[in-house]
């Protein structure tokens, strides 16, 4: 969770979306694809979606991890869901395994944020790290290589107030919008990747690997933080 204002523009590759814009879903995926084929060169790629289903408003990441777990996509690692979320009790352990089992992929990072009024409703894809956790004063590592915001709700005080009386309706449509995009993008670079895999011999990657990754990443033991429910 950070508090999101408006990009600047020329500082990185960018754009910015409304959730409900009939162009929202292919606009999305026509950059994250650009973005892809510079960084993905035949590699699987991992799609970290932080966030806490005890919030409301910090839920839009478990639930476009779930979205995507449920599509299999091939060569796409999806760690963190409404069953096992990524937050920021658990982040830093999260990060130390992703270095053993994942080191070199490139990163998508997803996550809700606050912001000004007029920005709430919409989606900011780009190139660079995630810092989570700045929205609600929290110390956080940075993440990803590529990162998806949606401003759920206004930022500026009461930030865990606010996260909890947000309105499950927009985040959820705000997930449809974000997992729809990332899907088709990644949908198409699987193809690409197996296709030149296959052109050298080797099998493509497996559609089992979302489920294989999620096992592991699974948490042994709620923690006190959790049970709190940190965001």
């Amino acid at each position: 969770m950070r508090f999101c204002n408006l990009p600047r523009p020329g500082t990185r590759d960018e754009i910015r979306v409304w959730h409900d814009d009939p162009e929202a879903v292919p606009r999305i995926a026509s950059l994250l694809r650009l973005l892809l084929d510079q960084d993905r060169r035949g590699r699987d790629v991992v799609v970290l979606c932080i966030g806490t289903d005890r919030s409301t408003g910090d839920s839009l990441g478990p639930l476009v991890g779930r979205q995507l777990a449920r599509l299999n996509l091939p060569g796409v690692i999806v760690i963190g869901t409404l069953d096992h979320p990524v937050h920021a009790t658990n982040l830093r352990d999260t990060l130390e395994e992703m270095a053993k089992t994942c080191a070199g992929l490139p990163v998508i990072a997803v996550d809700a944020c606050l912001g000004p009024a007029e920005n709430v409703g919409s989606i900011t894809l780009g190139r660079g790290p995630l810092k989570p956790g700045a929205g609600v004063n929290k110390a956080l590592p940075p993440v990803g290589d590529l990162f998806i915001t949606g401003t759920v709700n206004v930022g500026g005080a009461l930030e865990y107030l606010v996260l909890q009386n947000t309105r499950l309706s927009l985040v959820m449509r705000m997930a449809e919008t974000i997992a729809a995009g990332v899907a088709a993008a990644l949908a198409d670079a699987s193809r690409a990747t197996s296709s030149g895999r296959l052109k050298d011999g080797n099998r493509p990657s497996s559609a089992g690997s979302v489920r294989t990754m999620e096992d592991r990443f699974r948490p042994t033991a709620r923690t006190q933080g959790e049970a709190r429910g940190g965001l």
